[in-house]
This record gives C-alpha cells, sequence and structure tokens, in this order.
C-alpha cells in the first residue's frame, strides 16, 4: 500500500526543487514557467526509525522500507484548466494519486520570478483551487449529461443516486468549496472515488520559505496557517533549498547538518507525517533474521486484512496474529525478552492493529 501524492502548484514556487530533494532525482528546476513539460514520478524511501531500530538490533539480511510516490506535473497558471498555459491535460497525471501537496511560494526572492508580478500565498491557493474545481466541474458536467434524463425518469436507482450526488458536487465547487467538504457518508464517498475528482483528494499546503524562516513563521506562512484552518486542510513548513542539500549528505553528516540549522526532522519527514495522518494511514512491520520490512495499512483495519496486505493467502488462511507491541520491544531491548516477559499476545480476527506493532502471522496454507 505504496503512499502516492501530486505536486502542484504555481511556476517557480520550488516544486522541482522540492521534488529533487526528496526523491534524490534531478528533474529540471530552472527559473521560467513551464520548466516541467513532463510529468516526473519518483519514490522514495521512508526510513521509519522504528524500523531502523529493529535492524538495529536482529541485523536482517534485507531491509524493507515503505515508499512513497511523487508526481512532479507542470506549473498551474489561471486558465489551466480551459487550455492556459500547459493546460488540465496534466492534471490527469494526479488523478490516481492518494493526496495533492500544493507548494506555496512563502519567500521572497528578487531573482525568482513570481508568474504573478508579486508574492501572496493566499491569492496563488485560490488560483490553484480554482483550477482544481474547474477540473472536476468539466468532469462532472460530462457526466451529468449522460445520466440525466435516465435519472429524472427514475430509470433504476443507482442512476438517481449518482445523479443527485454530482448535483451535490457541483453546487459546493460552484460556491468555492470543494467535495471533500461535503459530509457524506461512506457509500457515496466511495462512488464519488470512481471519478478521482482532484477537490476529493486531501489536500496539503507545502509552505516554502527561505532558509532564514525556517524556525520562525513569516507573515507569508501564518496567512496559509490561518487559511488551513478555516478549511480544515493541513500545511507543512519546509525550506526547499535546505531540503536539497540535505539530499546530498550521509546521515551523520545530515545529522550535524539539521542540529546546526536548529531543526529536529527534515521537511520530508513532516510531509509524510501529516500526509498518513491525513489519509489515515499508519504502519505495522514484520521482523526475523531474514527480513524486516514495514507495511503501510489503514487505521481500523483488523488482523485478517493487514495480513492480507502482505499476501492474499494470509488473509483467506489467517488463523491469528501474534503481536509485541514497539514500545515493548524498545523497552525490553529485544523481541526475544519482550516474549520471555509476556508481552507477545495472540489476537484473533476481530483485533484491530496499531500503529507500531510488530506482527508474526499464523495461517493455513
Amino acid at each position: 500500500m505504496g503512499l502516492t501524492a501530486g505536486i502542484v502548484g504555481l511556476p517557480n514556487v520550488g516544486k522541482s526543487t522540492l521534488f529533487n530533494a526528496i526523491t534524490k532525482s534531478k528533474a529540471l528546476s530552472a527559473n521560467y514557467p513551464f520548466a516541467t513539460i513532463e510529468p516526473n514520478v519518483g519514490f522514495v524511501e521512508i526510513k521509519d526509525e522504528r524500523l531502523q531500530k529493529l535492524v538495529d538490533v536482529i541485523h536482517p539480511k534485507s531491509v524493507v522500507f515503505t515508499s512513497f510516490s511523487f508526481t512532479d506535473i507542470a506549473g498551474l497558471v489561471k486558465g489551466a484548466s480551459l487550455g492556459e498555459g500547459l493546460g488540465n491535460q496534466f492534471l490527469s497525471h494526479i488523478r490516481e494519486c492518494d493526496a495533492i501537496c500544493q507548494v506555496v511560494r512563502c519567500f521572497d526572492d528578487g531573482d525568482i520570478i513570481h508568474v504573478n508580478g508579486k508574492v501572496d500565498p493566499i491569492f496563488d491557493i485560490e488560483t490553484i483551487n480554482l483550477e482544481l474545481a474547474y477540473a472536476d466541474l468539466d468532469v462532472i458536467e460530462k457526466r451529468i449529461g449522460k445520466i440525466e434524463k435516465k435519472a429524472q425518469l427514475k430509470v433504476d436507482k443507482e442512476s438517481v443516486v449518482e445523479y443527485n450526488l454530482l448535483l451535490k458536487a457541483k453546487e459546493i465547487l460552484s460556491n468555492g468549496g470543494a467535495i471533500r467538504d461535503l459530509n457524506l457518508d461512506k457509500e457515496s464517498t466511495d462512488m464519488l472515488k470512481g471519478y478521482n475528482f482532484l477537490t476529493q483528494k486531501p489536500m496539503i499546503y507545502v509552505m516554502n520559505v527561505g532558509e532564514d524562516d525556517i524556525n520562525e513563521d513569516n507573515e507569508y506562512v501564518k496567512k496559509v496557517r490561518e487559511f488551513s484552518a478555516k478549511t480544515n486542510t493541513k500545511c507543512v513548513k519546509i525550506c526547499a533549498r535546505i531540503e536539497e542539500e540535505l539530499c546530498e549528505l550521509d546521515d551523520e553528516e545530515r545529522k550535524a547538518f539539521l542540529e546546526d540549522f536548529g531543526i529536529k526532522e527534515t521537511g520530508l519527514d513532516k510531509l509524510v507525517k501529516e500526509a498518513y495522518d491525513t489519509l489515515g494511514l499508519a504502519t505495522y512491520f514484520t521482523a526475523g533474521e531474514k527480513e524486516c520490512k514495514a507495511w503501510t495499512f489503514r487505521k481500523g483495519m483488523k488482523a485478517p486484512e493487514c495480513a492480507g496486505i502482505i499476501h492474499s493467502d494470509f488473509e483467506k488462511g489467517f488463523i491469528r496474529a501474534e503481536i509485541i507491541a514497539y514500545k515493548d520491544f524498545l523497552e525490553y531491548g529485544s523481541l526475544q525478552k519482550a516474549k520471555e516477559a509476556g508481552k507477545m499476545r495472540s489476537e484473533g480476527k476481530e483485533y484491530v492493529f496499531q500503529d507500531g506493532d510488530i506482527a508474526l502471522f499464523r495461517f493455513n496454507n
């Protein structure tokens, strides 16, 4: 269950610089609009320190971290949904993503052109959000045209439900909102998911600041935080330039670099945490001499479902899960000592997995 995120934003806000940094790739980053013509896709391993501590104790033959996929598309401009700039064709590249990371310029720099001539993060956010809304409205209008008569004649119940849902979505978008703001039940949410609406996806505002503002919020950041709170979205402050430098360093150098700046964790670490929280995701581990591995699951999943993430046969033949909580492993220093202390639990089909669980599954072949 790898996490995927689409990176959007106006030209020259630091999208490609951030993408280069977090994926250690060399996507084109230039001081002119539309430097990114084709979408860039990169994968980054999530270096969960909990898995690393398991590895340090167990010394397995192989280690597998969970991964995070980023798709960086061309900078959007006002009118993108109508074909301005590179047009809404590039929005299709992020329709399959789990979440959208909107990079917002929160720094002044006379050497870096701003497409609108001035730095105004709220105006920039509203510009991008409007284009995402227009793109969704276009999908809605086309679909309504196909099912409207059938729904109005009540030919079948499903078309009526779908039609009414699309009308709700159209109304909220037309009033400046997002589809994710609709208070829908699970069935309705799942029905709309098939459309991959952009404004239904969780939004995280990535506030790109200069090095001098990494520890203190400037006025731009304060405005975005206020906007984020009002719209029930997440925001993360990073410095893309610092992240770019960090990606070139080894672990020891990176640690010293962060200490020099007074930073406890990298921007990528913060972004991943917010993304996981926004999407309701968590991590469990499997650990043995052959392999230690991190697995991503959705909060609320029961033991058989989590077993199925490894292999469908594990879910079909599930018998039980033997669980040691990560905090118990940490307290006793090893899985064996935690087990000897009675900290290994045998859990059945109704057990709801918790973040940090270390699991061994028993199943019938």
